[in-house]
């Protein structure tokens, strides 16, 4: 069995009141406010004060005091090797406190909801249209949804294509200020990777043979100014698409910029343009209460 931790937000001990992402091997920049989970109320114990029972409570107090005095020590002992120096941790590096493993695989939530596309790094999620699927891992390693049915890559028959995908990242390594520069920037890449060169090196549509910009403007996404850029993109072989980059901040921590991609073929089987606009606008922060982060399957494709 592994005992890696998985990703989430944990306590960081440099910072007292933030939590840190641990993103599965290492500590990531990413950070947001502590939200402590209130406190249960203690049981009384044995009646509570009635009677007697107040003594064999503070009795049973006491007791229980050395024995927990007794573990700490015998626990400090354990930890020290024959020459008195401390056991070294094979966990993550101490940036922050070393995050207990839990499991997110059941209870409730955006996390669980098989309609949503949930970006907790980030911080946001994203409907998934009738008929698409949310992939355990792709080859990008990004965040993705895609329709479900492939086909065969008219550039590459050895490659499968899928007719819509949108993938969530964060902007990283930029000195780009703002959206619409850091957007009209990851376009050209958004266009290459889904119709000229695929992460593995195929052309799956035998390359880009020529582009027109449909669009450059500012919008508003869960509740932050972002700006798209889309374009029309003509390959050598098949319909060709459309892509788009949406770039925005983040919902927690620092507000990183969030990049997300479209790549929709174009022709008739490929999902209708406008899914885009309806997907941008049903973007949500995962706390949102009014829609429990999202609106899953109403969007149709």
């Amino acid at each position: 069995m592994s005992n890696a931790t998985p990703p989430g937000w944990y306590p960081d001990s440099a910072a007292p009141g933030t939590d840190r992402w641990w993103d599965g091997a290492a500590w990531t920049a990413h950070t947001r406010p502590n939200t402590p989970a209130p406190q249960q109320p203690v049981p009384p114990m044995y009646g509570g004060s009635g009677g007697g029972g107040g003594g064999r409570t503070v009795a049973i107090a006491a007791a229980a005091l050395v024995v927990v005095g007794a573990a700490v020590i015998g626990a400090v002992l354990l930890g020290r090797d024959g020459g008195g120096a401390e056991s070294k941790s094979s966990g993550p590096p101490r940036s922050a406190p070393l995050p207990t493993a839990t499991s997110t695989a059941g209870g409730d939530g955006p996390a669980t909801d098989p309609t949503l596309l949930v970006d907790q790094l980030n911080g946001i999620t994203l409907p998934i249209p009738d008929g698409w699927e949310k992939p355990e891992s792709t080859v990008d390693k990004a965040l993705t949804m895609r329709t479900a049915d492939s086909y065969a890559c008219p550039g590459d028959s050895s490659a499968f294509c899928y007719h819509g995908t949108v993938t969530t990242r964060t902007a990283s390594e930029t000195d780009l200020a703002s959206a619409e520069a850091l957007a009209e920037q990851d376009i050209t890449t958004a266009a290459d990777k889904a119709y000229e060169e695929n992460v593995v090196g195929d052309r799956i549509h035998g390359g880009i043979t020529s582009h027109e910009q449909l669009r450059s403007a500012s919008v508003s996404v869960a509740g932050r100014t972002g700006y798209e850029v889309r374009w029309r993109v003509h390959t050598a072989k098949g319909p060709g698409g459309y892509v788009q980059s949406l770039v925005f901040p983040s919902t927690v921590g620092s507000e990183s910029p969030v990049i997300v991609r479209y790549a929709f073929d174009a022709g008739p089987d490929g999902p209708p343009l406008s899914l885009m606009d309806t997907l941008t606008r049903a973007i949500r922060p995962i706390d949102d209460s009014e829609t429990s982060g999202g609106v899953g399957s109403s969007v149709a494709p």
